[in-house]
């Protein structure tokens, strides 16, 4: 709160008392007062004018200066009514209140989405998990009657389910993940067991490089991610060389780095940036169909909530390497004793 602002705010008080002061002057001159009347009256007049202007933009002053500097330093801003203290002026009592009714109805609205959010995310989780009876059944059925065509269809709805339910629990509060030693080559090979007829089918090669390592993390989340990840190379892949998917961890003094790597269509240059955007699909998207965008986005809300580090490297034509970045904390090993 600037002086200048008070001052350009309060000018039209400035002027009424100033004018009065003429008013009442031209009075006693008209009275034929005398004049060191006059001058007493005026000292009088403008010191106590001064003062209660003084006092009255001090307290103000510091009342808003605190509203301003507590809003600034405030993350969830609704609870400056909460930190700030009650002035001894009306006004201020006033906006005190005000703002505390404004957060009390803040808090009802947010508590009554809070419970129609849980409430929408228990029946996703229930419809996938009701919905995987009658798939598992099918692919079963496939499986028994030799049938790959189908259920590599099958499959490919299992996982657009797992993204259902992985979207919805990517923005819960809810800790629905375990982060513990998580073998690399164990996850990985989950995935690829997966993704094994597709990868058959489109005679991909696989290789792997240092995967005989742990990492602190959640196997099923881990496994959904790299399934999103392999499920892009497969979706991108290139006709005009043999597919390749590389898969290689790299063990740092304070991270471990797992780099995803296949050699397909690549990403442009101007899409890379926005990749992990909710429902971006750039020009691979527009150009080979499927595309929804959501992905990648919902890969990055994961590593964020597993706080793992992601990101993506490309040249068009040649290759796209995700690389997911595990931190190295033996406070959260098991096998580490504590002293």
């Amino acid at each position: 709160m600037r002086m200048r602002d008070i001052l350009r705010d309060r000018l039209p008080a400035v002027l009424i008392t100033f004018g009065a002061w003429l008013l009442i002057t031209a009075f006693m001159v008209a009275f034929h007062t005398g004049s060191a009347l006059i001058v007493t009256f005026s000292c009088v007049y403008f010191i106590s004018a001064l003062c209660r202007f003084l006092w009255d933009i001090l307290r103000r002053k510091r009342f808003y200066d605190d509203l301003a500097e507590g809003s600034r330093q405030l993350d969830r801003k609704y609870l400056i009514s909460e930190v700030i203290e009650e002035p001894d002026f009306l006004e201020g009592r006033l906006t005190c209140e005000a703002l505390r009714e404004a957060g009390r109805s803040m808090y009802e609205d947010v508590a009554a989405l809070s419970r129609e959010n849980a409430a929408f995310r228990e029946f996703i989780e229930m419809w996938v998990h009701e919905i995987k009876l009658p798939v598992a059944a099918l692919q079963l059925m496939c499986h028994n009657d030799d049938n790959a065509r189908y259920a590599e269809q099958l499959r490919r709805i299992d996982d657009y389910i797992e993204t259902v339910l992985y979207y919805a629990r990517s923005g819960s509060d809810g800790k629905d993940y375990i982060i513990k030693e998580t073998p690399l080559d164990r996850v990985f090979a989950d995935t690829a067991v997966r993704h094994r007829a597709e990868l058959q089918l489109r005679d991909v090669e696989i290789r792997t490089e240092g995967l005989g390592t742990t990492v602190m993390s959640d196997s099923k989340w881990l496994g959904y991610i790299l399934g999103q990840l392999m499920g892009n190379s497969l979706k991108y892949l290139s006709p005009d060389r043999e597919p390749e998917i590389c898969v290689r961890a790299e063990v740092l003094p304070d991270r471990t780095l797992l780099h995803f790597r296949d050699n397909g269509v690549g990403i442009p240059a101007g899409d890379l940036p926005y990749i992990f955007d909710k429902s971006f699909t750039g020009e691979n998207g527009r150009t080979y169909s499927g595309a929804t965008g959501m992905g990648l986005y919902i890969v990055k809300k994961l590593c964020g909530r597993l706080g793992h580090g992601i990101s993506a490297d490309s040249v068009p034509g040649e290759y796209t390497e995700i690389t997911l970045s595990f931190g190295n904390n033996d406070l959260f090993r098991p096998d580490v004793t504590k002293s």
